[in-house]
């Protein structure tokens, strides 16, 4: 998708942690505290099984009924995961793909440069390559290219012989690009989950969960998510004898593709993703190892966190300052040797993304304080900076001001990108001044757009006199979902181990968060690069002591005898083959503030 590791926000329990995922609101700003109400006595009669904690963090999700919590804690791939064919034009699409691979006709996936559409070319490559397709993958330069298909190269794939060209995680905005090829005799099946435009291409078949009418049941699905429902349904339609559980072998894909995007990891998603961590945990693709191994995680079992933390960003980092064919060339390759070449390469070019992040940040946040934004009620901001990284720079910074952010590149052309609170959409906001855009598209609260030569300084008055008639001052201060309020003397691995099976934690479905009241700093200490996180012993009331870590609270001013309330999740730490709970602080107050 356009753009790169895109946030997709939800109000209510994603309102701090979107998840084990790495969307996280900035430490040291102020939030309301909002604690879940108690589950009622009456409740926890109907469902006397379920520990008290469970049942809560159920309620808290809106699973209220036993076939809801029975389908979110028992997702079996045979019941469901649905047919593919539930698509409308899913058949057609089938039909032409197989008329095109038995007349050996040129087929063109066509990715997008970041995770999930990387992963979900390799895993459309992959499947054709079993069915025997003469096929080409092309993955657009987000600088050369831009996002999705241009004229220029659906004119050469036309005149190249390409008969069939499939879209992954892009295609549904490119209206004028369709028709051309359409026009040259190249039929177009899309494949795709954003946000539709006005005018619907005139496309050979859409595989799109939110087109009007579409009776697929799940519009949850991420671009690999569909791009697996293309996959599924050619293996069951076609001839080709495919070896046992082929399309289950394909969800390490899904997993990626899923998470990368933050999509919802709730229903047919949910399932996808859960089996998907499974097969991504014993992989059997030499590239997929490599990369597991440059991040330091080829050994234990794979979780959705590591997905976020440590496989997308070295996936996306390709496509950010280089061209994410190196990502997919690492996905695909067969050589064990050439693999880890190629994942090291991943790993340094994701260590230079971080750099230019950070430069950038730094540079970002200077021009906020010195010209007065950052009590805007949207912040506009411009640079120097390579495009791949504008976007982690919006959602960094609205992250830290909690209000919509458009960071816009200055090179070449003027690629942007947005992040936005729940209350303000993007898309919506953008078509209300969509004459100062060459192109844009994307989510609610994620958008990318290339903005017209010198228009920056428009751009900026535009969005600040559009978001100020929508936005109240009360939703620039964000809230702090909790999923309920415990002692810490109720922290131990039972507790731990009674909500595992909540897992895999994302959105839609965030890490449960909880929260214990009074306790009393009996050591602490500033960790990390430059004191950045903040390492305290704490005590309850009845003296017992425990350890707690808090990222980034590293210039939180307290001290050893200081009471604070504490909001924090529960995990697991190991090393040297020991396991501990740790107890990672969210936000905290002294216990005498408001």
């Amino acid at each position: 998708m356009v753009l790169d590791g895109f946030y997709f926000f939800h109000r209510g329990l994603d309102g701090f942690w979107f998840g084990s995922i790495g969307y996280r609101l900035a430490p040291m700003m102020k939030k309301k505290w909002i604690v879940a109400k108690p589950v009622s006595e009456e409740t926890r009669a109907k469902f006397p099984d379920f520990p008290p904690v469970v049942l809560q963090l159920l309620f808290n999700r809106g699973l209220k009924t036993e076939d809801a919590i029975q389908e979110f804690l028992y997702p079996d791939y045979e019941t469901r995961v649905h047919d593919p064919l539930f698509f409308r034009e899913m058949k057609k699409a089938v039909e032409r793909i197989s008329q095109a691979i038995g007349a050996g006709d040129k087929i063109i996936i066509h990715g997008d440069y970041d995770a999930d559409g990387v992963a979900a070319a390799a895993l459309l490559a992959t499947t054709l390559a079993a069915l025997g397709a003469n096929y080409e993958v092309f993955l657009p330069h987000r600088e050369e290219d831009g996002y999705g298909l241009n004229l220029k190269n659906v004119e050469r794939f036309a005149a190249e012989g390409a008969k069939v060209i499939i879209t992954c995680d892009c295609g549904i905005a490119n209206t004028a690009e369709i028709a051309a090829a359409e026009a040259r005799g190249t039929n177009v099946i899309i494949t795709d989950h954003h946000a539709l435009p006005a005018e619907l291409p005139s496309a050979f078949a859409t595989i799109h969960p939110g087109v009007p009418g579409e009776t697929y049941p799940w519009q949850g699905l991420a671009g690999g998510g569909v791009a697996f429902k293309l996959a599924q349904a050619l293996i069951k339609e076609t001839k080709t004898k495919f070896s046992a559980g082929f399309d289950k072998w394909l969800l390490d894909f899904v997993a990626i593709s899923s998470v990368a995007d933050m999509v919802p990891l709730l229903g047919e998603t949910r399932t996808l993703v859960k089996y998907g961590l499974i097969v991504l945990s014993k992989t059997r693709r030499p590239g997929l190892r490599a990369l597991l191994e440059a991040a330091g995680v080829l050994s234990g079992p794979i979780s959705a966190n590591i997905i976020s933390f440590q496989i997308a960003p070295r996936v996306n980092a390709a496509g950010r300052l280089n061209h994410a064919s190196a990502a997919f060339a690492l996905l695909m390759e067969q050589d064990p040797g050439r693999a880890a070449e190629l994942a090291k390469g991943l790993d340094e070019t994701n260590r230079e993304r971080q750099r230019l992040v950070e430069a950038a940040l730094a540079e970002a946040r200077r021009a906020i304080l010195d010209n007065g934004w950052q009590n805007d009620s949207a912040i506009v901001v411009a640079g120097d900076w390579a495009p791949g990284i504008v976007g982690l720079i919006a959602g960094k910074l609205m992250d830290e001001y909690w209000r919509p952010v458009f960071a816009v590149s200055l090179r070449d052309r003027c690629l942007g990108s947005g992040r936005s609170i729940p209350e303000y959409h993007l898309v919506e906001a953008m078509r209300s001044f969509a004459e100062m855009f060459e192109k844009f598209g994307g989510h609610p609260q994620a958008c990318g757009f290339t903005v017209k030569e010198g228009m920056v300084e428009e751009l900026r008055a535009r969005l600040r006199a559009h978001s100020r008639e929508l936005i109240g001052a009360e939703v620039l201060s964000p809230t702090l979902a909790i999923d309920a309020e415990i002692t810490l003397r109720a922290v131990d691995w039972d507790f731990y181990n009674s909500f595992r099976q909540f897992e895999p934690f994302g959105v839609g479905n965030p890490e449960p968060k909880f929260l214990a009241r009074g306790l009393m700093i009996r050591e602490t200490a500033r960790v990390g690069v430059a004191g950045k996180h903040l390492r305290l012993t704490v005590s309850d009331s009845g003296g017992e002591k425990y350890k707690m870590i808090a990222f980034g609270f590293g210039v939180v001013e307290i001290s050893v005898g200081d009471t604070i309330d504490a909001v924090f999740t529960v995990g697991e730490n190991q090393w040297n083959g020991n396991r501990e709970l740790q107890l990672k602080v969210i936000d905290l107050k002294k216990a005498d503030s408001e």
